[in-house]
């Protein structure tokens, strides 16, 4: 079976064609980085005009990587939520008409659980049930997943995800968008022990990202937040590598304590935040101690793509998932993924 997958949940236009859930015969992904940087994070209704303007070429390209035509095309997925509503209307909107106008099959994904599911794709030896934790600019969510499709929410962010909080802090030490791979940079090298920040680790396994932004702040301008100060380069780094740092050490303690509430030895990562090479030494150092299994996918799996969605829709069409034309897109997750 040959799928064609659209992905618009964001700030990156992607199309892909995958057979049978894992053979990627094409991939496209349209970056829109450099139209938001200006603003240090993605601007919803830029976002949704670049999608409208680039979904048809990236389309047509993906179909031709592929050396497939539409004829060819067996099912059209794509995400359906959760997102940017006016973003996810655009792939929606956009890959109701192919379906129609072709005759297809068509299937609404949930776009976590494609980045759940994009671990799978690199690596087809995971088993379930396993932990499955996405951490990304908007999402910061814990699963148990019993299959490809099956996953049951174990925990999720009450504020700010991981991601956004990096883009913030990034912003306020200056450093540029998007903030992940600035403050990464910044902090290279640097002992993230110099400028140490509380963690906040509830009980339940949800996650809290605003007070380490919020402290970062008052580090940077003052408990009033009006008296910005001068920082060196080093002074930069230090507070960029003890902020990694303590988001980290909350990522990797809520995964293993999930596994361990779960009884799972198996634990995947997915989502843009799963790039940051310190979250992946100190998550697979961590669960390498405590006798679990640790998969991160390569990092063109870990941002936004449409060869997860298209993948995924394989597996979902296969139970009998399909969607009709009155497929909506829903910018808020579902409780159950």
């Amino acid at each position: 079976m040959i799928v064609l997958g659209i992905e618009t949940s964001c700030d990156e236009t992607a199309a892909a064609v995958v057979a049978d859930g894992r053979e990627v015969r094409s991939s496209v992904v349209r970056s829109q980085v450099d139209l938001h940087r200006a603003f240090g994070g993605v601007v919803p209704e830029i976002a949704c005009r670049a999608h409208i303007e680039t979904i048809l070429p990236v389309v047509e390209q993906a179909l031709a990587r592929a050396a497939v035509r539409l004829d060819g095309i067996d099912a059209v997925a794509v995400t359906c939520t959760p997102g940017l509503v006016g973003a996810l209307l655009v792939g929606v909107s956009f890959a109701k008409s192919l379906a129609l106008a072709k005759g297809k099959p068509l299937v609404g994904v949930d776009h976590l659980q494609g980045h759940i599911y994009a671990v799978r794709m690199a690596f087809p030896e995971i088993s379930y049930p396993c932990v499955s934790l996405v951490v990304s600019g908007g999402h910061t969510s814990l699963y148990h997943s019993r299959s490809e499709i099956e996953h049951d929410r174990l925990g999720a962010t009450t504020d700010d995800a991981a991601g956004e909080a990096f883009d913030k802090v990034a912003k306020i030490l200056g450093l540029g968008f998007p903030g992940g791979p600035a403050i990464e940079r910044a902090a290279a090298g640097r002992d993230p022990g110099r400028v140490a920040f509380k963690r906040t680790i509830p009980d339940s396994l949800d996650f809290s990202f605003s007070g380490i932004k919020t402290a970062v702040l008052y580090r940077v301008r003052g408990q009033d937040a009006r008296r910005p100060r001068l920082l060196t380069e080093e002074e930069r780094g230090d507070v960029a590598a003890g902020f990694q740092e303590a988001v980290v050490d909350v990522l990797v303690e809520q995964a293993l304590r999930a596994c361990g509430r779960t009884g799972t030895r198996r634990l995947a990562v997915g989502g843009g935040v799963a790039c940051n090479g310190r979250l992946r030494e100190k998550m697979r150092a961590r669960a390498a101690a405590e006798g679990i299994a640790c998969w991160f996918p390569p990092p063109i799996f870990c941002t936004d793509n449409a060869a997860m969605i298209a993948g995924l829709g394989y597996h979902l069409l296969r139970a009998g998932r399909a969607s009709g034309l009155d497929l909506d897109a829903v910018p808020t997750r579902f409780h159950r993924a």
